[in-house]
């Protein structure tokens, strides 16, 4: 922690990338992050997400929740580290729906009739 209580985080992009490091407060929330994220995500990297819901944040092992703070989602080991927190970022795009599907759904309905005489 280097002031007043503030943490010191940088994330670990997938390419071995970081973005930060930067000072937030115990109370901020993982969605506040994962927004932060996404507006400060580097335009060069191949995957680029174009939400937070697109994000993962992991800190020591844990998938973070949306609805944590900073504070709820460190895992207190005896002191608070006197450096950087790392976590990692794992990028997951919401997947587009599959062609199939979609010319099903954007197809009219039509009634077929079929007659057999024997």
């Amino acid at each position: 922690m280097s002031s007043e209580g503030q943490l010191e985080i940088k994330f670990r992009l997938y390419d071995g990338s970081d973005i930060g490091p930067s000072l937030y407060a115990p109370a901020t929330t993982v969605q506040a992050l994962k927004e932060k994220l996404v507006a400060d995500w580097p335009q060069d990297k191949k995957i680029v997400p174009k939400t937070a819901s697109d994000l993962k944040l992991i800190n020591a092992g844990k998938i973070l929740e949306n609805n944590k703070t900073l504070a709820e989602s460190t895992t207190p080991m005896g002191e608070p580290p006197a450096g950087v927190i790392t976590m990692h970022v794992v990028v997951q795009p919401s997947l587009p729906r599959k062609k199939t599907e979609k010319n099903l759904d954007d197809m009219p309905k039509k009634s077929f009739c079929s007659c057999t005489i024997m």
